[in-house]
């Protein structure tokens, strides 16, 4: 018996080896990532950095807002009365017939003797069904009983108590059982009572969930917590459009270290071709190099960005004021920056394995180079066009900002317009960039010959140096609207924004002038308490007893009358902030003599540009509270004065609460205006101290005064630096790793003219024309496209402030469009003229 076998027949293999080939490609890829990772050291650390740092930004802004639950505990509703009254009981009653748990919070207010700060005395109850998250124990126990109580840290040290210590308020005695805090709040101090505690509760909270029952059909002291939260520019989506942003620069910057690490992989890719590899495969070998290498990169940023949290979360909860979760995080935007991570190295590696991929394996062999390829004619063109597209994509969003439906929350057109505006603009920055080093390589004919040189070969190669100028641009472009947007908002005459004070003035007003920070007793309807002769005496005497205590010091009576200066129009922002009256000791204090006032003037103001702003009207008299028709004419027979003449003087203040716009005694005798004592401006030769102005504050209550310090918010001055060091330090960190790129990848060109006698001046010239070149393009093409954009956004509002001479950042911007060139050239000059090393051949990577 025979037995015949037959040969198994054998597979079909890919042309391209399959996946085994791919497979094989990736592992040599992977390896080469290992044992080489100093050369991709820069890359690696550009995508560490970014991630770990919207890794912490990312949580700091979405965890710097308040919690969305806050003032709603777990509830989703939450109902507001002024008082438990019968009426109000049989609503709380309905409201949990009709809807099953409710937790009721009555609040009392209650102020310390001496102190113009109030506290809360509140009962609740600390197992409520939903307000649980709005109080935590830190030490003793929660107050169970009529005689007992529990403290915030604030009010117990307000009040000199401890635990076990007696409250005498209210007319009864209470010990102290607990030191309590709300994690939602760290700024909430109250006194936390059981239950039931408070009987004349000025304001009852109640804590509801209504299911899919709207609002308003629940009454008008309704709020849902959805509705309370609906703002689409959140701070997930701008950590999203910040994250997205930082990843393109790293995409452009990276393009040039993966063609720069091609090259230097040149030999070995040649001898991969030769052993059979394709395209394909020799192509997966930087692409898969440039995946792997965001990885690694989106790992390592991941674990520093969680590290630098858990160290900075402490510090974040003290600033924010509410208690944050350790593991709390936008865990969406993590992910995607680690995404987008990924996807940016790998499509910056994308080009250069296509380009290294089409190198011929003898060319490959020999270690020579692809020639770099001409940047596409339509480039220009088309950026050109994007750049359009954007200017109107902007001002459509500036359209909708100013719209009815934006007033009333839909703001879904605006937000989609303007992300897109922004993103074709930064499409349109990166395409038009390239194309003006052409025109910067013709103006540079004259220049000596190393000088052309570098800058006909970055304009013949834009392909080459355009991602990079690309990046630049973005950056300035960053920087300059940010310049130019404060700018055109601080700039803005009529709605005066920026601190209140400066850090050595000091504003004490009577009790009553003082309701809301910068506001004055005659801009409310009831208009200044009437002060006797000897009540005013006596105020005066307590305001320069506080002044005395300051050291030297100048000491100004504020007067206000019963006028108002506003705009007639009713669209936009109008007149704000108060207007006192130019008194001679007022002038006198900011040396202003009476040569240097207008003798008819009526209003002196400080303001930029409120001199040219039309359609201004004095209202005086009755018509303070009450203002005529808006179609009716301005005229003096109802009390009008239309078009008022406003002097501009510099010297006058430009805090927002200080005397910066002062209405005339001219204007006062004229239209027999009626003054009154509205506070005393204290200024001191130096800044006050806080230890100062908290002294002066408490001696302000203790005299039934109120006193104003400097805020917190700042100036115009400030924003503007520190935005235009922002974009220029990101500017000059891209300009070093393009430009040492630049010159890796045409190490062979310079060992070539140092081999035929140029020395390091020449070398030099050479590293600062190319610094100072992408630097200069780089500034120009942001200043034009973010003052575009900037024009664009304002064009239906602030237009006039935008190209008024006085608005425009001229310092800030001929900073960046000079001072961060001329740095780039000096740069450039100093880190450069080392002779290379290996001239006579070309070494082996």
């Amino acid at each position: 018996m025979s037995v015949t076998v037959r040969e198994r027949p054998a597979r079909a293999v890919a042309r391209n080896g399959g996946v085994p080939a791919r497979r094989a490609v990736i592992r040599w890829a992977w390896r080469l990532l290992r044992r080489e990772w100093r050369q991709q050291l820069l890359i690696l650390a550009l995508i560490t950095v970014a991630v770990a740092a919207t890794f912490v930004g990312s949580a700091v802004a979405t965890n710097t807002p308040p919690p969305a639950g806050a003032g709603f505990g777990t509830a989703a509703d939450m109902a507001t009365f002024p008082s438990l009254s019968p009426h109000v009981t049989a609503e709380i009653a309905a409201l949990a017939h009709r809807f099953g748990r409710v937790d009721v919070i009555g609040n009392e207010t209650f102020s310390v003797p001496g102190s113009v700060t109030t506290y809360s005395l509140r009962a609740q109850n600390p197992n409520g069904a939903f307000g649980q998250p709005m109080l935590s124990l830190t030490s003793g126990h929660y107050p169970s009983g009529t005689g007992q109580v529990a403290l915030t840290s604030g009010v117990a040290s307000e009040l000199h108590l401890r635990l076990g210590g007696t409250w005498r308020g209210g007319g009864s005695a209470r010990r102290v059982v607990g030191i309590v805090t709300n994690p939602q709040n760290l700024l909430d101090e109250f006194a936390l009572l059981a239950p039931g505690q408070v009987s004349a509760p000025t304001l009852v909270t109640v804590l509801f969930d209504a299911a899919d029952a709207s609002p308003r059909s629940l009454g008008p002291d309704v709020v849902s917590r959805a509705s309370a939260n609906t703002n689409v520019l959140n701070p997930v989506t701008i950590s999203l459009a910040a994250a997205t942003l930082g990843m393109l620069l790293i995409a452009l910057v990276s393009v040039a270290g993966f063609t720069v690490l091609a090259q230097r992989r040149l030999r070995s890719i040649g001898m991969l071709g030769a052993q059979g590899a394709t395209n394909a495969n020799v192509g997966l070998v930087v692409s898969a190099n440039g995946f792997a290498t965001g990885v690694v990169g989106a790992a390592a940023g991941f674990a520093l960005g969680l590290a630098a949290w858990l160290a900075y979360r402490p510090r974040a909860e003290a600033s924010a004021h509410h208690v944050m979760g350790a593991f709390q995080l936008p865990w969406l935007v993590i992910f995607v920056s680690m995404a987008l991570a990924v996807v940016a190295a790998y499509l910056a590696a994308v080009r250069p394995a296509r380009v290294i991929a089409r190198v011929p394996i003898v060319a490959a062999l020999a270690g020579r180079p692809p020639a770099p390829r001409q940047a596409r004619r339509w480039a220009g063109p088309a950026g050109a066009g994007l750049l359009v597209v954007a200017f109107f994509l902007i001002g459509l969003a500036s359209e909708q900002a100013t719209s009815t439906a934006a007033e009333n929350g839909n703001k879904s057109t605006l937000f989609i317009a303007l992300v897109v505006g922004l993103v074709v603009l930064c499409a349109g920055v990166v395409l038009v960039a390239p194309t003006c080093l052409a025109l910067l390589a013709r103006a540079a004919r004259p220049a000596p010959i190393v000088v052309r040189l570098a800058l006909r070969d970055l304009a013949r190669y834009r392909a080459r140096s355009g991602a990079a100028l690309g990046a630049i641009s973005l950056s300035v472009l960053i920087a300059v609207i940010i310049c130019v947007t404060a700018a055109a908002r601080f700039g803005d005459a009529l709605d005066y924004v920026g601190p209140n004070l400066a850090s050595n003035q000091l504003i004490v007003y009577p009790q009553a002038a003082a309701t809301t920070p910068g506001a004055t007793c005659v801009d409310a309807p009831g208009g200044c308490p009437v002060l006797t002769g000897a009540q005013l005496a006596a105020m005066a005497a307590d305001a320069r007893g506080i002044a005395a205590s300051l050291g030297p010091r100048d000491v100004v009576q504020l007067e206000e009358t019963d006028s108002v200066l506003q705009r007639a129009v009713t669209s936009g922002r109008n007149f704000g902030g108060p207007v006192y009256v130019a008194t001679p000791q007022l002038l006198r204090a900011y040396g202003i003599t009476t040569a240097q006032a207008s003798p008819d003037a009526d209003v002196l103001s400080s303001r930029p540009g409120l001199a040219s702003v039309t359609q201004m009207q004095l209202l005086y008299g009755g018509t303070k509270f009450g203002p005529p028709d808006p179609g009716a004419p301005c005229l003096p027979s109802s009390s009008c004065l239309a078009n008022p003449k406003i002097q501009e003087v510099s010297a006058l203040p430009s805090g927002t609460s200080a005397p910066n716009t002062v209405i005339t005694e001219h204007a006062v005798r004229q239209f027999h205006l009626t003054t009154t004592t509205a506070g005393w401006l204290i200024q001191t030769p130096d800044s006050l101290t806080a230890g100062q102005a908290s002294a002066a504050q408490h001696a302000a209550a203790a005299a039934g005064l109120t006193a104003e310090t400097r805020n917190s918010i700042p100036t115009s001055a400030e924003i503007l630096d520190v935005a235009t060091v922002f974009g220029i330090l990101l500017a000059l960190g891209i300009l070093v790793m393009s430009v040492g790129l630049l010159r890796s990848e045409t190490a062979s060109d310079l060992r070539m003219l140092t081999a035929t006698g140029a020395g390091s001046t020449a070398r030099r010239a050479i590293s600062a024309a190319t610094a100072g070149a992408l630097a200069l393009i780089g500034a120009v093409v942001g200043i034009v496209a973010g003052y575009i954009a900037a024009i664009s956004f304002f064009r239906t509002s602030q237009l006039d402030t935008l190209s008024s001479l006085t608005s425009i950042p001229v310092a800030n911007l001929l900073l960046i469009l000079v001072g961060m060139p001329l740095v780039a050239v000096i740069g450039g000059w100093l880190l450069a003229g080392r002779e290379p090393r290996a001239i006579g051949r070309r070494p082996l990577e």
